[in-house]
C-alpha cells in the first residue's frame, strides 16, 4: 500500500511539475506530453538500470503511464491564471521528489543492496526525473541551484538505508517530513556551503 501510494503522488507530482516547465518554454503539446512523462518516469529508469533492476519494469506500469496522461492533459488545457498559480506552488515538486525519493530506497533495500546503493537510489529516483526535464528545457537542473534539493532526497536515503522504519506508516511520517523541508528550504532560501574562490571573484 505504502508503495502504490508513492508511487501515484510521485508520477502525478512530477507530470504536473513537467508539464509546467514546458508550458513555460513554450512547447507544443508533444513537448510538454515528452517533458511530463520524462519527468515523471526518468528517475526511475535510471534508478532501475543502476541497481540492475529489469528496464522492462517501467513498461509495466499502466495505471501510472494513464494518471500522467490524464495529468499533463489536464495542466496543458488550464487557463494561464491557473498555470501562473501552479508555477508558483512548491509543493508538486517538493512531493515529487519526496515521493520518489523513499520510494527508490525502498526498492534498493528490499533488494538488500549495500547502504550506499539505498542512498544513491533515493538521490536518483528522486531527482533524475527533474534533471532530465531541466537539461531538456535548457535549464540549470534544480538539483544544482541555490536552495537545497538533492540534501532532503539523500536523507530519506540515510533513513531507510540504516533500518530507521520499523513501522508502514514511518514511510508517510518521513514523506511529509521532506515535503515540509523542501519547502522551508526555498521559503527561507537554505543553502548548502559554497567554496569562496577569491582569485576567481578579484578576476571577474
Amino acid at each position: 500500500m505504502v508503495w502504490e501510494t508513492l508511487n501515484i503522488i510521485g508520477t502525478i507530482a512530477f507530470a504536473i511539475s513537467g508539464a509546467i516547465v514546458a508550458i513555460e518554454e513554450k512547447y507544443d503539446i508533444l513537448g510538454v506530453l515528452v517533458l511530463g512523462f520524462v519527468t515523471a518516469f526518468g528517475g526511475g529508469a535510471v534508478r532501475n538500470l543502476l541497481i540492475g533492476a529489469p528496464v522492462s519494469l517501467l513498461w509495466d506500469q499502466g495505471l501510472l503511464f494513464a494518471l500522467a496522461l490524464i495529468t499533463i492533459f489536464i495542466v496543458f488545457f488550464l487557463k494561464d491564471m491557473w498555470i501562473e498559480y501552479l508555477k508558483k506552488v512548491i509543493i508538486f515538486d517538493a512531493m515529487g521528489l519526496s515521493a520518489f525519493a523513499i520510494q527508490g530506497a525502498m526498492i534498493a533495500y528490499h533488494n538488500e543492496l549495500p547502504f550506499w546503493a539505498v542512498a544513491t537510489a533515493a538521490v536518483l529516483t528522486g531527482s533524475g526525473g527533474g534533471i532530465i526535464r531541466d537539461v531538456l528545457a535548457g535549464r540549470k537542473p534544480t538539483i544544482f541551484r541555490e536552495e537545497i534539493y538533492a540534501l532532503w532526497a539523500l536523507l530519506a536515503g540515510l533513513f531507510i538505508g540504516l533500518g530507521f522504519i520499523t513501522h508502514p506508516y514511518v514511510y508517510y511520517l518521513l514523506f511529509f517530513m521532506i515535503v515540509a523541508l523542501r519547502i522551508l528550504s526555498v521559503r527561507y532560501n537554505w543553502t548548502l556551503p559554497k567554496h569562496q574562490n577569491q582569485l576567481f571573484q578579484k578576476e571577474l
